[in-house]
C-alpha cells in the first residue's frame, strides 16, 4: 500500500513484554498504524538479542524477566507514567497472562496477548495431573477472571493467528457455507446466533488446518531444532496433552481420552503429547496431509462458542474442533529428532528469519466439514515473498500473528470498556478489515476429500464407514 492507515492515538505508555520473533514483527506495525509518544514505548525481555532494533529507534529497553515476584513493581510504574491510557502488549513466554491482565485492568490499561500463558514450570510439572496441564484449564483461569470482575477495561485474550484470526475465519466460512447451501438465516448477532447457524448448516467439525511450506536456504543441521516461529513456544505446547473440542456427533472416544470435571465441558484431552499425535486433514495447496493434533486455545473456545444448549442447559449441538498442524519440514524433522531422543530437547534452537528462507507459504485456515458441501477450507495463503514486501523482521508465519495483534489492538482502542474478551467475542469483520492487507490471498475452497479417502488399505482398520467425519477416522492410530 502506498499509504498505510493510522487507526488511533495511544495516549499513554506502551509496554511490550517479549521481543522475540513476534515482538520484532509487531513493533513496525505499531509504528505504522498508531500515533504515540515514542519516548513512552518500553520493551521488556530477558535477552538482548535484538536490542539493536530498539536502540536505532531510540526506544527504551529493559533487560529483565517478568516474574511472579517483580511483575507488579516492574509494570505498574511503566503503565501509569505520564498519564493517558496505557497499553500492555504481552508477546512473551513464561509470564502469567491472567496475573498481568488483572494488573492492567486494575490500572485502567488496555491489554492484549496471543496465548493464555502461565508462569514458568507449568508445562513440565510432572507432579501435576495431566488434565491440569491443559489449555482447557488455562482458559478456565481466564474465564474465572472474567466472571470475578465483569466489564471494565478491555483485555483481549489469545489474539494471534491461532488462537485469534482463525476464530474470525470460522465466522466468515460459516456465512459462506450457509449461503452456498441456500440456507435461510438472519445475520448472526450473538453467540447463540452463531451456534444456531453452525447447527443449521450441519457443520460436524472444524480443523484449524495449516500447512507451512517455507523452506530454509540451508539444510537443517543435526541436533538443532529449527522452526518458523518460537521454538520454546512450540515445544511447550507440543508436549502438553493433545486437546480437542468434542462434538455431539461423535460416537467413539479414544482409550487415551479423558473428560474434564469442571468448566464448560467443551473439550477432551488425550494422555499423549500433541506433537506426537497425528490426524488426517486437508489444505488446498498440498491436499490431504498428516498433521499434528497440537493443543491450542481456539480448539476449545470455538467449540464452546458454537455450543447449542436447550432450556435445561443440556448440550444439543457442538462441533468437534482441533488444530491440525503440518509445520515446516525442518520443524517436522526437529520433532522426530527430539522424540527419537526420548524427548530430550535439542540444545541449539533456530527460528528462520525472512532472509534465511528460500521460498514457501504458510497456508493457515479453517476446514469446516460434514455439511452439505462436504468440506470447505477458508484462510490465508501468505508467501515469504509477499511478506518481505509488506513488513520487516518476520516470515509469513510471523506476519499472520502480528497482523492479528494489530487488529486486536485496533478493536480494543475502539472498545475500551469491553472487559475480558476472547477473539470469538469481538467484531470479526472489523478485525479482518484491519488484518487482511497483511494476509496475502484469502480464499475459500470446497473439497470432496474425507478421512476415508484411499481407505481401507492393505491392512484392516477400525474405522466407521457410515460417517466419514467421525474422529475415529481422523485420528491416526496405526
Amino acid at each position: 500500500m502506498s499509504q498505510w492507515p493510522v487507526y488511533h492515538d495511544i495516549t499513554g505508555p506502551i509496554v511490550m513484554i517479549g521481543f522475540g520473533s513476534i515482538g520484532r514483527g509487531t513493533l513496525p506495525l505499531i509504528e505504522r498504524h498508531f500515533k504515540f509518544d515514542k519516548t513512552r514505548l518500553v520493551v521488556i525481555d530477558p535477552a538482548d538479542t535484538n536490542r539493536h532494533l530498539l536502540d536505532e529507534r531510540g526506544i527504551t529497553f529493559i533487560q529483565e524477566a517478568v516474574t511472579p515476584e517483580n511483575y507488579v513493581t516492574l509494570l505498574q510504574p511503566l503503565l501509569t507514567k505520564g498519564g493517558g491510557q496505557g497499553f500492555c502488549v504481552n508477546l512473551s513466554v513464561d509470564t502469567s497472562s491472567v496475573a498481568i491482565m488483572e494488573l492492567c485492568r486494575k490500572l485502567g490499561a488496555l491489554y492484549i496477548d496471543t496465548v493464555a500463558e502461565p508462569w514458568p514450570g507449568f508445562y513440565y510439572d510432572a507432579t501435576m495431573d495431566t488434565g491440569a496441564r491443559t489449555n482447557y484449564m488455562l482458559r478456565e483461569r481466564v474465564l474465572a477472571a472474567r466472571a470475578k470482575a465483569p466489564g471494565g477495561t478491555t483485555a483481549v485474550s489469545c489474539c494471534g493467528a491461532n488462537p485469534g484470526m482463525v476464530s474470525w475465519f470460522v465466522k466468515q466460512a460459516l456465512l459462506n457455507v450457509a449461503t452456498d447451501a441456500g440456507i435461510s438465516f438472519a445475520q448472526p448477532r450473538s453467540k447463540a446466533d452463531w451456534a444456531a447457524l453452525a447447527a443449521k448448516a450441519g457443520v460436524k467439525g472444524i480443523h484449524i488446518a495449516e500447512r507451512d511450506t517455507q523452506r530454509a536456504k540451508q539444510p537443517k543441521p543435526p541436533n538443532v531444532f529449527v522452526n518458523t516461529w518460537s521454538v520454546e513456544g512450540f515445544i511447550s505446547e507440543g508436549l502438553q496433552p493433545a486437546e480437542l473440542g468434542w462434538g455431539t456427533h461423535e460416537t467413539w472416544m479414544p482409550e487415551t481420552a479423558r473428560q474434564h470435571r469442571e468448566g464448560s465441558g467443551a473439550a477432551i484431552y488425550l494422555l499423549q503429547a500433541g506433537a506426537n499425535t497425528r490426524v488426517r486433514s486437508w489444505c488446498p495447496t498440498m491436499g490431504a496431509q498428516y498433521a499434528f493434533l497440537v493443543t491450542h486455545n481456539e480448539a476449545i473456545s470455538i467449540a464452546d462458542f458454537l455450543t447449542v444448549r436447550d432450556e435445561a442447559g443440556k448440550v444439543t449441538y457442538r462441533p468437534t474442533c482441533h488444530y491440525a498442524y503440518h509445520p515446516s519440514n525442518d520443524a517436522v524433522l526437529s520433532l522426530h529428532e527430539m522424540f527419537g531422543a526420548a524427548g530430550k530437547r535439542q540444545d541449539e534452537w533456530q527460528i528462520l528469519g525472512e532472509n534465511e528462507i528460500a521460498d514457501g507459504i504458510d497456508e493457515l485456515g479453517v476446514l469446516l466439514y460434514g455439511h452439505a458441501g462436504n468440506a470447505y477450507w477458508y484462510g490465508s495463503q501468505l508467501s515469504i515473498e509477499e511478506t518481505r514486501r509488506l513488513a520487516p523482521y518476520q516470515n509469513a508465519t510471523g506476519l499472520q500473528v502480528t497482523s492479528a495483534v494489530l487488529a486486536g489492538m485496533v478493536w480494543a482502542l475502539e472498545n475500551p470498556q469491553a472487559g475480558i474478551v476472547e477473539a470469538d467475542d469481538i467484531d470479526f469483520r472489523r478485525c479482518l478489515e484491519v488484518q487482511r492487507p497483511y494476509l496475502g490471498p484469502v480464499t475459500g475452497a470446497y473439497t470432496d476429500w474425507t478421512p476415508l479417502a484411499g481407505r481401507p488399505g492393505y491392512f484392516p482398520e477400525d474405522i466407521d464407514t457410515s460417517d466419514p467425519w467421525q474422529f475415529r477416522n481422523i485420528l491416526v492410530r496405526d
